[in-house]
């Protein structure tokens, strides 16, 4: 995706948003070290989780708050919000690896991977290395969500506009941690993975904490109306398939040395996708069906599973799925009366969504 522009004032803010992420993360490492290297370490290792990324929700926020003339007076405010949820994202990230299991992020060893590595490194067995690798990943989301909760809880606002951000933070915990079981559910077997709902699921995964909730923020943060906070729901709603998607489709068919994460990954796992759900309905099924979800799978079988899925129609079907819903998510910003510096912004991310992987 490409970066949300933002105003000249707004690039100060994101200045800021990096400094007070650093500074969290700083402070948080100094206080640690008086627990242990090993907890030290692991404040150390969710700073370099949360380093790297595009402020994407983070940007969203401010774009909201500006578009709606947020006072200078509430900047400040501004860019707490912003990074209570770049640090949800980092949390959802850290646990998002240890369910699907992924030692690697952005091309590096991801926290539990580093973590792994060390204890393989010392002479602790495979299994019991993961388990301290998946126990630190899961300890530092946890402290990243209790502290974006922190973040807002303790903003000098009025109640009722301290109170309405915490209720969109909480909703999009809420919603994302529905959506990652329903994940599980499917790749397990637990739930049958039909279409619509594996297009539910993967609206709550993203679409909640990703979009609607940082612009819902900005924009409460601005005192925004209740239409303007629908439409804005409704388009995150949108770009969050619609990016999903678009996710969806680099895990199998985008290049690792862009995407920084395997493309065999999901395969092996038997990640439930858009993909797999149109695949099963094809005549093409049993020869899929029958290396999906291989944990021994080897890069060539993946390769050969990616061509089955092109051939049977499954990515021409997805990639329909991001243009519609990208489509529409653009077709309402336009005509919903939004200030048009956002419309334009909006309408500019949705149009990015398309093509991701052509």
């Amino acid at each position: 995706m490409t970066t949300v522009p933002v105003g000249e004032r707004n690039v100060g803010l994101s200045a800021e948003i990096d400094a007070r992420l650093n500074t969290f993360f700083a402070e948080r490492i100094a206080v640690s070290a008086q627990y242990g290297s090993d907890y030290e370490r692991l404040w150390a290792q969710a700073a370099a989780a949360s380093d790297g990324g595009k402020r994407i929700r983070p940007r969203f926020v401010l774009s909201a708050f500006e578009a709606f003339g947020g006072s200078d007076a509430d900047a400040a405010a501004a860019v707490d919000v912003a990074v209570a949820f770049e640090l949800l994202h980092t949390a959802f990230l850290l646990h998002d690896d240890v369910i699907d299991r992924d030692t690697v992020r952005r091309g590096r060893l991801n926290l539990s991977g580093s973590f792994a590595s060390d204890a393989v490194a010392a002479g602790v067995s495979g299994d019991r290395a993961r388990l301290w690798g998946e126990a630190a990943a899961i300890l530092a989301g946890d402290l990243l969500i209790h502290s974006s909760q922190s973040f807002v809880a303790r903003l000098d606002l009025a109640a009722d506009v301290r109170g309405a951000l915490l209720d969109v933070l909480d909703h999009s915990i809420l919603v994302t941690a529905a959506g990652e079981l329903a994940d599980v559910s499917f790749s397990i077997g637990m739930t049958e993975a039909r279409l619509p709902d594996i297009l539910a699921m993967t609206e709550r995964k993203t679409a909640t904490y990703s979009f609607a909730g940082p612009l819902s923020a900005g924009a409460i943060l601005a005192g925004a109306d209740g239409d303007a906070l629908a439409v804005l729901a409704e388009y995150g709603r949108l770009l969050g398939v619609a990016f999903q998607l678009g996710d969806d489709l680099l895990g199998v068919f985008g290049a690792e040395d862009v995407t920084g994460k395997s493309v065999v990954s999901d395969l092996r796992e038997g990640k439930e996708t858009s993909l797999i759900a149109y695949a099963r309905a094809t005549a093409w099924w049993p020869e899929i069906g029958a290396l999906f979800g291989r944990r021994d799978l080897t890069d060539t079988e993946g390769r050969s599973l990616a061509d089955a899925l092109e051939v049977c129609g499954a990515r021409s079907f997805v990639e329909n799925l991001v243009d519609d819903y990208a489509g529409r998510a653009i077709a309402l910003v336009e005509t919903s009366g939004l200030p048009a510096a956002l419309g334009d912004e909006l309408a500019r991310v949705a149009r990015s969504c398309v093509g991701r992987i052509s």
